[in-house]
């Protein structure tokens, strides 16, 4: 990566809870909520949580359409979606700030989402924005320090850049462009048919499964899959079944076990029709980038940057492709530490 320094980040942003246990809860929101699409919400819930060092600059994380509150795990373990990037003495250190996690609208945890076989308004990167900022006023914080967003959290973090750049001091963007690419749509308009296939037949979970398994094999470099999926195959059942396949069987299964599929077509939905202006950004933005990432092409992280209007692009390799965020410490480490108060930048 190449760095070029810029004004120290101030104590913008504090919180004062009691001890630093998280916190949790959900925001409930008499309706009705306008939608950006054009429906509407009869009320809205928005599920959050927040841990880490009280007093501290607080950032909010966000990761893909699976990501929820829990981000990590405040004993150092494996609890939390991003708990190898995140927690204590990790590469977003929680002893130097506080984090905050929320569960997207549209999903399957705490906040407001399609009920199973109900139907559910489309959602915009732009409503996932307004719901952060009803948040980020009920728990009486003015300005974040910082939001990191990776794959759709990169959306609503640069759709909050637009529409509240005084909410923020700075974004950290990884994997993520101010509109998708139409091949990774393609993909992604294939599994979400499976999926309402698998709902009109009456066997939504093992299309659920499917359509996961088939977007697992866009996440990672097809390096990756040449280094781990080599094997020969095994017989079962009188057919051959391969590394690769047990092993998009079994991430299909275990996605299959947490989400519902409607909500996995609402969410998928919203990251295909996200569409951000990114010359309105007016927030300091550091965009990753991972040259391998299948999902988010090199080229387009290179033009959203330079669309941006204040905005730095860190680049590296890795054979994780799009999954890079969620596994990548160190190039993470790099990048995180510009959020923290007094250190250089």
């Amino acid at each position: 990566m190449e760095w070029v320094h810029a004004p120290r980040i101030a104590r913008l942003s504090t919180l004062q809870p009691q001890n630093e246990a998280p916190r949790e809860g959900i925001l409930r929101i008499d309706g009705p909520v306008p939608l950006h699409h054009g429906g509407t919400l009869d009320s809205l819930q928005i599920g959050w949580s927040l841990g880490g060092s009280p007093g501290q600059p607080v950032v909010l994380a966000l990761g893909g359409i699976s990501a929820s509150r829990q981000v990590f795990d405040p004993a150092g373990g494996r609890n939390g979606w991003w708990s190898e990037i995140v927690g204590p003495g990790k590469a977003l250190d929680t002893q130097r700030v506080a984090v905050l996690g929320m569960d997207y609208i549209g999903g399957s945890g705490g906040s407001s989402g399609p009920a199973a076989g109900g139907s559910f308004p489309s959602i915009s990167s732009y409503d996932q924005a307004e719901a952060i900022v009803r948040l980020l006023d009920h728990l009486q914080i003015p300005r974040l320090a910082a939001i990191v967003g990776a794959s759709y959290g990169g959306m609503v973090a640069l759709a909050f850049g637009e529409r509240f750049p005084g909410r923020v001091e700075r974004l950290i963007v990884i994997s993520a462009a101010d509109t998708p690419h139409p091949m990774a749509t393609a993909w992604r308009s294939v599994q979400r048919n499976i999926a309402r296939l698998g709902l009109a037949a009456g066997c939504s979970k093992q299309a659920l499964e499917l359509a996961r398994a088939l977007a697992m094999s866009t996440y990672r470099s097809p390096e990756e899959f040449v280094a781990r999926f080599r094997a020969a195959p095994r017989m079962e059942n009188g057919r051959p079944v391969f590394p690769v396949e047990e092993y998009l069987q079994a991430r299909g299964r275990d996605y299959a076990q947490r989400t519902r599929p409607e909500s996995f077509i609402c969410l998928s939905e919203s990251i295909d029709l996200h569409q951000v202006n990114a010359t309105r950004v007016a927030v300091r933005t550091e965009v990753v980038a991972v040259r391998e990432d299948q999902l988010v092409p090199i080229a387009d992280m290179r033009a959203l940057t330079a669309r941006l209007p204040d905005a730095r692009l860190h680049e590296f390799s890795s054979l994780m492709g799009h999954d890079a965020f969620l596994k990548e410490a160190d190039p993470m480490r790099a990048v995180l530490s510009l959020i923290y108060p007094g250190d250089p930048t």
